[in-house]
């Protein structure tokens, strides 16, 4: 018989996430947008989902790290089935203890997003 370690993961209980945790993670554009996806979902979200985020190839072990802080923050929750890591959003959680936060980031995030398609589909205007 074989055993494997199976590698527990870290969820901070909701009275341990801190304003700070979440600015600090949600700070980066790539994990912004992953929780934006994950937040909006309406089932559980497969890491593998994500390989192609922000218009742009993710290496496996960089969003790997993205997800552990996202997770190690609270944000998230994240459960291993086989080789498939599945996560949630912990939004309701935290709008009970932080109301109006994740909201408020959210929206300035989307906000940002839909200026920015805007700005590369406009045509350049001639001086």
């Amino acid at each position: 018989m074989f055993f494997f370690a199976v590698r527990t993961l870290s969820h901070p209980a909701i009275e341990d996430v801190t304003v700070e945790g979440i600015l600090h993670a949600l700070s980066d554009p790539v994990r912004v947008s992953i929780y934006a996806k994950i937040a909006g979902a309406d089932c559980v979200q497969i890491c593998s989902n994500f390989l192609e985020t922000s218009e742009r190839t993710i290496p496996k072990s960089t969003l790997s790290n993205h997800f552990k802080i996202l997770r190690e923050s609270g944000l998230i929750r994240g459960e291993r089935h086989g080789v498939e890591m599945h996560n949630t959003s912990r939004c309701d959680e935290i709008n009970e203890r932080f109301p109006g936060l994740l909201p408020a980031i959210l929206g300035a995030h989307t906000l940002q997003s839909k200026r920015m398609a805007a700005a590369i589909l406009q045509p350049k205007r001639k001086a």
